[in-house]
C-alpha cells in the first residue's frame, strides 16, 4: 500500500537528524509537492498520534520560526530544540542557516 501525504512527511521528518531543523517548505518540495507547505504543517500538527514518534519541533517555517510552538503547549518546542543544542531566541533559531537540514541536499541519491 501507498503511503498517504502524512505518513510520507513523518517520513522524511524522523530523519531529521538532533540538533537539526528544517521547515515546512523544505518537506514540501522534497515530496514533489513544492505549494502544499500548509499541509505539512496540518501533517506536523497531527503527528502526536504517529507512531514511531514524529521529532514535529524540529520543523520550523521558512526563517526558522518557531510558529507551531503553540501546539506543544507553552515552551516546550524551544525546550526540546534547545535541549538538542539548538539555540532559539525570541521563538527565532539562531544560526538558521547553519543548522538547516534540507532533505533535498541531505537525501540525494
Amino acid at each position: 500500500m501507498e503511503p498517504n501525504f502524512f505518513d510520507s512527511v513523518y517520513q522524511v521528518a524522523r530523519l531529521i537528524p538532533a540538533g537539526r531543523v528544517t521547515s515546512y517548505g523544505a518537506i514540501a518540495s522534497y515530496l514533489g509537492t513544492k505549494g502544499s507547505s500548509r499541509m505539512v504543517g496540518y501533517a506536523m500538527q497531527a503527528s502526536t498520534a504517529a507512531d514511531p514518534p514524529v521529532p514535529a519541533h524540529r520543523v520550523v517555517n521558512r526563517q526558522g520560526l518557531l510558529t507551531a510552538k503553540f501546539h506543544f503547549g507553552g515552551g516546550l518546542m524551544q525546550e526540546l530544540l534547545e535541549s538538542e543544542g539548538v539555540e532559539v531566541k525570541e521563538d527565532q533559531v539562531q544560526n538558521f542557516k547553519e543548522v538547516f537540514w534540507d532533505p533535498a541536499i541531505e537525501l540525494a541519491l
